[in-house]
């Protein structure tokens, strides 16, 4: 697999990027410091709480110290719907955003002028990070709107002095028109959806591998190390991870250097990270698997501390940016956690299986049924165009076998034919769960 030439130059790190662990140390607690008296002083949720504890914005002395501050959850950003987190006056928030909303109210975020500045700064040096440059023209494929994804690279991308395409999602054929036509080098989208893209121009007679593209970021979503490689195989380009939540900032806390894809860079000036166990709450050691918690240490309008994110990491040690730690890649989340006859099963384990047997689609789904005491886990998944039903069974039986060997538990194969399994233009439905409909 040959893929495109990388520039490697570091003459285009920003100040940040060229800072000593000491220098960052200092930056981030002297960041913590303002962040904390902003909340104490400005929100009266996060006030209560530090009152509650006997913390006081002075008792910040070292960058330990954030564990004496409260967490912040989903449900609290819900509970103080719609402004209530702000820590500025609406009049001074120039934008808002929020998430869909679909178990519950939406969770808002606000910016100030001065916070776009820097989200699309942090977008503009993941690009440089993922391969970019100015000039470069990029495409972008993640919806706009109140999402965070498709405005956040957006402005991120004419900040660095990219040509910028707002395909946002959807219009598959209208997408791939727009990348044979326009000839982009930079590609933001779903990795659910790109495969999805691929498959289109493959239908359509067109040879991915002869497209202009050349660096894909890809994110809202995780997905696993056989994801990239079959991107990249399929297409001849590097495949990137790109990293963000709307309860934060959105895309650009963290993003994978092209030059390593090892893992995804922190950006560590502008959030701190921890690891805690899910289950008691306490730190865990660099290395240790946890949930990764996050502390924003910039943001104006809505300073957020020790934010439970839900999904499962590791803080690594910095290698293409050598002060700042990576995050390894996040192949689940606790709530996407499926807890099946006392067995943790996450979808990327399925993922994973799935794309290493011959003659299967990347599009399946897990559906947990609960017909008698026991809960059931079912895969629907697609074969591949032209897979005989000789060929369907012995999938079959493979899939079972891996399932069983490498996680643990038993489950039920229903191999579909091609389009069996739904297609999104966002993030990929992987769990179904029908067992409050029996």
């Amino acid at each position: 697999m040959t893929l495109p030439p990388i520039d490697e130059r570091t003459d285009l790190y920003d100040d940040a990027e060229r800072w000593s662990v000491d220098e960052l140390r200092a930056h981030q607690l002297e960041r913590l410091q303002t962040t904390v008296r902003s909340a104490y002083d400005h929100v009266p949720h996060y006030r209560r709480q530090l009152e509650e504890r006997q913390v006081h914005p002075d008792d910040i002395t070292a960058l330990e110290d954030v564990r004496l501050l409260p967490f912040t959850s989903k449900k609290d950003l819900r509970d103080n719907y719609p402004f209530g987190l702000f820590a500025v006056p609406r009049e001074e928030v120039v934008r808002i955003h929020a998430s869909s909303g679909t178990t519950g109210k939406p969770t808002v975020v606000g910016y100030t002028r001065e916070d776009i500045t820097t989200w699309a700064t942090l977008v503009a040096r993941c690009i440089r990070a993922a391969g970019g440059r100015p000039g470069d023209l990029a495409h972008i494929s993640y919806g706009y709107g109140l999402f965070t994804g498709g405005l956040g690279a957006h402005y991120g991308a004419e900040h660095l002095g990219c040509t910028v395409v707002p395909a946002s999602g959807g219009n598959t054929e209208k997408q791939i028109q727009l990348i044979q036509d326009f000839r982009p080098r930079i590609i933001f989208v779903t990795p659910s959806y790109f495969l999805s893209m691929i498959d289109a121009m493959e239908a359509l007679g067109i040879d991915p591998r002869e497209t202009s593209l050349e660096l894909g970021l890809f994110g809202a979503e995780p997905w696993t190390e056989a994801m990239r490689q079959e991107i990249q195989e399929r297409v001849g380009m590097h495949a990137t991870d790109i990293f963000g939540l709307s309860e934060l900032m959105g895309p650009g806390v963290a993003q994978e250097c092209v030059e390593t894809k090892d893992g995804l860079t922190l950006w560590e000036d502008h959030f701190l990270a921890e690891i805690v166990d899910p289950l008691t709450d306490e730190p865990v050691a660099d290395g240790e698997q946890g949930e990764l918690v996050f502390t924003s240490l910039t943001k104006q309008a809505m300073p957020v501390l020790r934010y439970r994110t839900r999904d499962l990491t590791r803080l690594l040690p910095g290698t293409a940016r050598p002060a700042m730690r990576r995050l390894e890649k996040i192949t689940g989340r606790t709530d996407d956690l499926m807890i099946v006859r006392g067995v943790n099963v996450f979808p990327t384990q399925i993922e994973e299986i799935v794309l290493g047997i011959e003659g299967l689609s990347p599009y399946f789904q897990c559906v947990l049924t609960r017909p008698g005491r026991m809960d059931e886990l079912t895969i629907r998944i697609e074969a591949q165009h032209g897979v005989g039903e000789e060929r369907k069974r012995a999938i079959e039986r493979e899939l079972k076998h891996h399932i069983k060997s490498r996680i643990g538990t038993t489950a039920r194969i229903e191999i579909l034919p091609e389009g069996g399994v739904e297609r999104s233009v966002g993030k990929a439905r992987r769990i179904v769960d029908e067992r409050g409909m029996s």
